[in-house]
């Protein structure tokens, strides 16, 4: 038994799932192909997005897999990385951003306002 709290996708797995729904499964299938095709955005760039995102959202198989796929479709390493270090970027960006929200409540949820430095 693997100690990862990811169990491995297996063709058992993958005939399970669409067993237990296969309307829905074979939607979701051809709204990935259709995502994914060549289009405004080569397939190259389509899977470096979903490398990016993946890391955003912390899915270890999107990762896995769509790393697979970005360098199948020419994406190099350093371009892979490259994808990652936005994705990170824009993680943090949103912390960055919000801190907005936590300044205004502090400045108008405490009935006075302090300066920048800190000072009321």
């Amino acid at each position: 038994m693997s100690d990862s709290v990811y169990q491995p996708t297996t063709p058992e797995v993958s005939a399970r799932r669409k067993a237990l729904a296969p309307e829905i499964h074979d939607a979701f299938e051809g709204f990935s192909k259709a995502v994914f095709a060549e289009g405004a955005l080569p397939e190259k760039t389509k899977q470096l997005i979903a490398v990016a995102v993946a890391h955003v959202t912390q899915c270890p198989f999107c990762i896995t897999g769509h790393t697979k796929l970005a360098g199948r479709k020419g994406a190099t390493p350093e371009e892979i990385m490259e994808a990652i270090w936005v994705a990170a970027e824009m993680r943090a960006g949103g912390a960055f951003a919000h801190a907005t929200l936590a300044i205004n409540a502090m400045d108008n949820g405490s009935g006075h306002r302090h300066t920048a430095d800190g000072r009321s």
